[in-house]
């Protein structure tokens, strides 16, 4: 049995890209994300492909199953989605023997930028790089089972976090340095709105 301990943030400047090792095109969509788990489906730019159960506990820690299947069968089970497909590419910047998955959303998502980092316990400290923002852990909209259903694109403009390029250029006047120091408690409503316009509604969350 696998439990996934994971951590969600906005980015807010495009310093990672010079950091990161790897990319990879993902397509994933949900046969359903009601009630207390979800099933999603995902295809890799690899040719791999998966399906997996999650379970809807809206806070660090979630039971997750995965299992691969054939590639044809993923095909079909999207033709069963519940929403849109959710398109994206995602990088991977190594830091301090932890890894940060930045996804960069495409399609009806286009323009969201979410990085997640998995850690090994609920209360492990993290060193936070200068272009991560607010933290959006559990604001059940950022997660992927709710943009399938409620894509990026058709929120309302004042619910949308301000552009990476705006927040890196008010950053540049005000550096906050290489990194800063989170636990695993989550950043405050004062720095969220600060940082990247991350308010936003609490409730159940599906990656």
């Amino acid at each position: 049995m696998s439990v996934e301990v994971e951590r969600k943030f906005l980015v807010c400047r495009d310093d990672w890209r010079e950091l990161a090792t790897s990319r990879m095109s993902i397509r994933q969509s949900y046969l359903t994300s009601d009630g207390k788990a979800s099933a999603r489906v995902r295809i890799k730019g690899d040719g791999t492909a998966t399906l997996t159960i999650k379970s809807r506990d809206a806070g660090l820690r979630r039971l997750e199953l995965e299992y691969a299947i054939p590639i044809l069968d993923a095909e079909a089970l999207m033709q069963l989605r519940q929403g849109c497909v959710v398109e994206k590419e995602r990088y991977v910047v190594p830091q301090s023997g932890l890894a940060w998955e930045i996804d960069v959303f495409s399609g009806e998502n286009v323009g969201l930028i979410i990085a997640e980092i998995e850690l090994f316990y609920e209360h492990q400290q993290i060193e936070v790089p200068r272009w991560i923002g607010a933290e959006v852990t559990g604001q059940a909209r950022y997660y992927n089972s709710s943009l399938a259903q409620r894509p990026f694109c058709s929120w309302p403009q004042q619910d949308r976090p301000m552009p990476v390029e705006k927040l890196a250029s008010t950053s540049s006047n005000a550096d906050r340095g290489a990194t800063r120091r989170a636990s695993s408690t989550f950043i405050g409503d004062d720095e969220a709105e600060a940082g990247a316009n991350g308010n936003g509604d609490q409730g159940e969350a599906v990656r």
